[in-house]
């Protein structure tokens, strides 16, 4: 599947409420994915259902129909067997805006927010898992991975990854001002959005630190210090 398809429509994916704030332009949803940070896993199984952050990582022409999300854990992780014997479903949610309206009712927040589901696959193939956790640390800061030692044989047989099509997703939007009634619109009240943005601050260095700043965590600190509010 191409990265300019557009996203699918299932009934599990479709939209059925704010139809007006549904994105079908792939591109989106894969920028989306670029700009976060956590993924939140949803697993229904056991006694009761997890919600649970993930760190994440995204291989647009990956293996899996439509790309491939993937999801960092612990072998020892509880949900894990629960995650692998039916579908997940995976959000990824970036708050741009408080939206303050003249009403209660017409309050709101701008964002982006996509769900993704689907059944994920455990990434058992040894090039896989280096290449998918070294795009999950890249994720965080770009480049970084380059720079470090390779994972020791404990530290991969302590985690899982999880391999998630990216074939069955949606996303939704909204990027705009309140949305007011005429008469409370005429009562005057003050009205407009509060942009909101990831701000990082300067990097701080372990106290058995040696050195300085690498360049690669000084640059996507500095990135994300001038990311504009949208």
């Amino acid at each position: 599947m191409s990265t300019s398809a557009p996203l699918s429509t299932t009934t599990r994916t479709t939209p059925t409420r704010g139809r007006n704030r549904m994105v079908t332009d792939r591109r989106r949803l894969l920028a989306l994915l670029a700009d976060g940070l956590v993924a939140h896993l949803g697993v229904d199984g056991g006694p009761h259902p997890v919600v649970l952050p993930v760190a994440y990582a995204v291989d647009p022409s990956g293996p899996d129909d439509g790309g491939t999300l993937y999801l960092h854990g612990s072998v020892a992780a509880g949900w894990l067997g629960r995650a692998l014997e039916r579908d997940v479903c995976v959000s990824v949610t970036e708050l741009d805006g408080l939206v303050a309206a003249r009403s209660g009712f017409n309050h709101s927040m701008n964002y982006r927010s996509a769900v993704v589901i689907g059944r994920p696959r455990v990434v058992e193939d040894d090039a896989e898992r280096v290449r998918a956790l070294d795009a999950i640390v890249d994720h965080m800061i770009p480049g970084r991975s380059a720079t470090l030692r390779p994972a020791t044989r404990k530290e991969l047989a302590a985690t899982v990854v999880l391999a998630l099509p990216l074939a069955e997703a949606s996303m939704k939007e909204r990027a705009t001002g309140p949305v007011d009634e005429p008469a409370d619109v005429a009562a005057g009240t003050w009205a407009g959005v509060i942009p909101l943005r990831r701000v990082a601050g300067e990097p701080v260095a372990a106290d058995d630190a040696v050195g300085g700043v690498p360049r690669d965590v000084a640059r996507r600190a500095e990135q994300l210090a001038r990311t504009p509010p949208r």
